[in-house]
């Protein structure tokens, strides 16, 4: 089994290369200077204590550049407002009895893939990681890098689940095939609820009535929509004793993905596929989403105005009006 890391930053960089120190066949996808670095230098993997490496990979600049084999699994890494450009390459390029990853945030995803491929998998990311530069990823997890449960989408297991599961273990993850995993990222996007306000206002956002609004209200609209949401008890425990966040030496810890996007101008967040997606539910099964729908807002006009991450007073994630029409 060879592993396509499509997107290879933060996230797709900290798998493709712990993936590779443990013996696996791994090719990246990236795009820009990044491509570029990861060519010409190799992908720069730092670690805690310095457990990093520079790992000399094979890279394509997209998926119509691999030589697609049979049995290759793809790894989706990319955010959510690329998915569906990448999902265009893919059907193109790769067979259509491939094995999709979705190693994304957010729920919307998986079934995107599934328009397109049979065989589409879920995969719950919780990776402390940032990509600092062109071909420097670093990843914050000790002991472990993190947490990567996987399962089929929309249910169940396989035998693809399962040694993806082993490859991940091998690889230093804590990971398990899942016959529930929506369950698992319904719950972890309730906590990316707060990506948007963090983004905007720095990590005192976390301590704003607003990110439990925020929260309150996707809790409602999949109580509405009949979502089962794995338990914070339960997340918790998957958690407790795993992993925490380490320094790495030299690397200045930011905040999230979307604080990311903004610190590194990339022009876009992922909020559709965060906050859009409690506001998509809400107005689908009568429910208000007005905090959901000012933070979507605001962080995506930061996106395009080029704020700096964290730069906005928590004031302002405070909708402007709570009329449920809005």
């Amino acid at each position: 089994m060879r592993y396509v890391i499509v997107g290879a930053g933060a996230v797709g960089g900290t798998i493709g290369g712990l993936l590779a120190q443990a013996g696996r066949d791994v090719v990246l996808v990236a795009r820009g200077a990044h491509l570029d670095a990861l060519r010409d230098r190799g992908l720069d993997l730092r670690r805690p204590d310095g457990g990093g490496a520079v790992l000399p990979l094979p890279a394509a600049a997209s998926a119509g550049e691999v030589d697609w084999r049979t049995g290759d699994v793809a790894v989706l890494a990319v955010k959510g407002q690329d998915t569906v450009a990448v999902l265009d390459d893919l059907v193109v390029a790769a067979p259509p009895e491939t094995h999709l990853v979705c190693a994304q945030n957010g729920v919307a995803n998986e079934a995107r893939a599934l328009r397109r491929f049979a065989h589409v998998h879920g995969l719950c990311v919780m990776l402390p990681a940032a990509h600092l530069e062109p071909g420097v990823v670093a990843a914050f997890g000790d002991p472990a890098p993190g947490i990567l449960d996987v399962g089929r989408y929309p249910s169940g297991t396989d035998q693809v689940d399962l040694r993806v599961a082993a490859d991940l273990r091998a690889a230093g993850f804590a990971s398990e095939a899942r016959p529930a995993i929506m369950t698992a990222k319904h719950r972890k996007l309730l906590m990316n609820l707060a990506n948007a306000a963090v983004a905007v206002s720095g990590t005192e956002a976390l301590d704003s009535p607003m990110v439990g609004a925020a929260a309150a209200e996707g809790e409602a609209v999949f109580a509405a929509a009949g979502i089962d949401v794995a338990t914070a008890e339960a997340d918790k425990a998957r958690r407790d004793g795993v992993f925490r966040i380490a320094e790495v030496e030299g690397v200045p810890r930011g905040g999230g993905s979307t604080w990311q996007s903004l610190a590194r101008g990339t022009g876009s967040v992922e909020a559709d596929t965060l906050n859009g997606e409690v506001v998509l539910l809400g107005r689908m099964h009568g429910v208000a989403t007005p905090v959901n729908e000012h933070l979507r807002r605001l962080v995506q006009r930061a996106a395009r105005e080029g704020w700096d991450p964290g730069s906005r007073p928590v004031e302002d994630l405070v909708p402007p009006t709570t009329d449920p029409r809005v």
